[in-house]
């Protein structure tokens, strides 16, 4: 009772910590939501609700193998659950399980539950990465409610671009243009831009990657992604501080070391294919060391600062999320993540005995693939522009071979294989040879058909993967000669003469 006035307050409702959860993602405070999740399971760690809000915040923060340990407990509880098995679906499709999230996405998509239009959504990006364009064709053709998505309009676009491209790039048009969110219309934009490109349409085509930058980025001064990468070289200069191991090598870690667009995924696929390998993506292993360094007051000016017990903890994450995910019988695990080639340094001290494969390929080659490819415009930004491009790319060319000389050799804790990716695809079995002898195994002649391999692949390299080694993108570049002028003749000169090195 309030006074004479007789007024009961308005009790408000409690919040369960399911619908906490829900709230922390939808405001996309994912580490609050993470947080939520784990005092929710101290109380009750067998909540089907709690397991799943936890994996849906450990997805956001690309935490994947804590992601699908939680899912694989909410299916334990709930195994017919749709909004589990549909993440369980988006999880085995990320980790490169094709054949396993469609079978799940497909089930879920033909029902007529709430979740039916997402599976349907996802199953037709899942068949368009695959190469599976006549499936993504019978799918828009039967229509449904998934098409009033608004992310179903690439599905059409690229149906109608493959019945009559000039109508189809008009709807790949109004998307760019059209008030969707960025991330959506960057899509379009990059993805007609490399339609355009198989076609011929060169000029069209730069047009219309300059467009989607202007219009779906963020144009920031290269010096921004300079400045924390100098004072990583910096670093070097205690490299013999660096190599004194504080933590035990690991046996059986290879990392890619490259630019995105170099040849990574191709390296990747070819190795995969090798029985004791399994290749594990892009791997969320080596942002959470990142995180974990980068968040000490003395690091990386005083790397002998770092409390050793850090790095054990790293290490063991990193190691044990790695084998989780790696194929079957396979003793070997290859991470292609995009950030090793900035964090040689956090490797060295975190995995000492990992195997590096460095691929550097054309520099303007490269250039082209990074300004006309979609790529995150906040961690790649400088790709918005050749001039930005350039100047990373030259800082990469001098960077790397500097830390892993200094990491490796004789007195490092890192062994690594370096080679140009023309030289691969001219003599893949050479260089094929030279990376699996470094990881002290036997050559196998399955490592030279990459194609054959039935891992998917959700990077930008998805449908060249799927044919075999070929020349087709070396000296691409040529065909846009005009965007290029003589400031990129020296970084070209240089990787010619590598080249002629072996």
């Amino acid at each position: 009772m309030n006074g004479a006035l007789g007024y009961i307050p308005h009790m408000a409702r409690l919040e369960t910590p399911a619908a906490r959860i829900d709230r922390l993602l939808e405001s996309g405070d994912a580490v609050g939501a993470l947080l939520a999740a784990d005092q929710f399971l101290a109380k009750a760690p067998n909540s089907f609700l709690g397991r799943l809000g936890r994996c849906r915040a450990n997805i956001r923060l690309r935490n994947y193998i804590d992601a699908e340990t939680d899912i694989a407990l909410a299916l334990s509880l709930a195994p017919r659950d749709e909004s589990a098995n549909l993440i369980r679906a988006t999880l085995d499709q990320r980790l490169g399980r094709t054949d396993e999230a469609i079978e799940r996405f497909r089930a879920i998509a033909g029902g007529r539950s709430v979740h039916a239009p997402e599976a349907a959504f996802a199953l037709a990006e899942l068949y368009f990465n695959a190469g599976r364009r006549a499936e993504v064709a019978a799918m828009v053709a039967a229509g449904g409610a998934w098409l009033k998505d608004p992310r179903a309009a690439m599905s059409v676009a690229r149906v109608r671009t493959d019945e009559d491209f000039d109508a189809g790039m008009d709807v790949y048009r109004a998307i760019l243009r059209g008030r969707d969110p960025a991330i959506l219309r960057r899509l379009a934009g990059f993805e007609a831009a490399g339609r355009l490109d198989k076609a011929g349409r060169y000029r069209e085509a730069f047009e219309w990657a300059t467009e989607t930058h202007r219009t779906t980025g963020q144009i920031v001064e290269v010096e921004s992604w300079l400045q924390p990468l100098q004072e990583r070289r910096a670093t070097l200069q205690k490299a013999s501080e660096i190599c004194k191991p504080r933590v035990p090598k690991v046996e059986g870690v290879a990392i890619v070391a490259a630019m995105p667009r170099s040849g990574t995924t191709l390296v990747e696929m070819m190795l995969d294919r090798h029985p004791s390998i399994g290749g594990i993506g892009e791997f969320d292993g080596l942002t959470s060391i990142q995180h974990a360094l980068g968040g000490l007051p003395m690091w990386p000016r005083v790397p002998s600062a770092t409390p050793a017990s850090l790095l054990e903890a790293e290490q063991t994450r990193y190691v044990r999320g790695a084998q989780q995910i790696r194929k079957a019988g396979a003793s070997w695990t290859f991470d292609k993540s995009l950030l090793a080639w900035q964090v040689l340094v956090e490797i060295a001290v975190t995995l000492p005995g990992a195997v590096l494969i460095n691929v550097e390929r054309d520099p303007r080659d490269l250039a082209i693939s990074q300004y006309m490819s979609f790529l995150n415009p906040i961690a790649y930004g400088w790709t918005s522009r050749l001039e930005s491009i350039r100047r990373m790319i030259a800082f990469e060319r001098e960077f790397v071979p500097e830390a892993l000389t200094a990491l490796g050799g004789e007195h490092g804790v890192l062994s690594y294989e370096s080679f140009a990716y023309e030289d691969l695809v001219e003599d893949p079995a050479f260089f094929a040879h030279r990376c699996l002898t470094r990881m002290s195994l036997s050559m196998d002649d399955r490592v030279l058909s990459p194609e054959q391999s039935s891992r998917g692949t959700a990077t930008l390299s998805s449908q060249q993967v799927k044919r075999p080694i070929n020349r087709s993108s070396i000296g691409r570049w040529k065909n846009y000669e005009w965007a290029f002028d003589d400031s990129w003749r020296t970084l070209a000169d240089a990787h010619d003469a590598r080249r002629s090195r072996g």
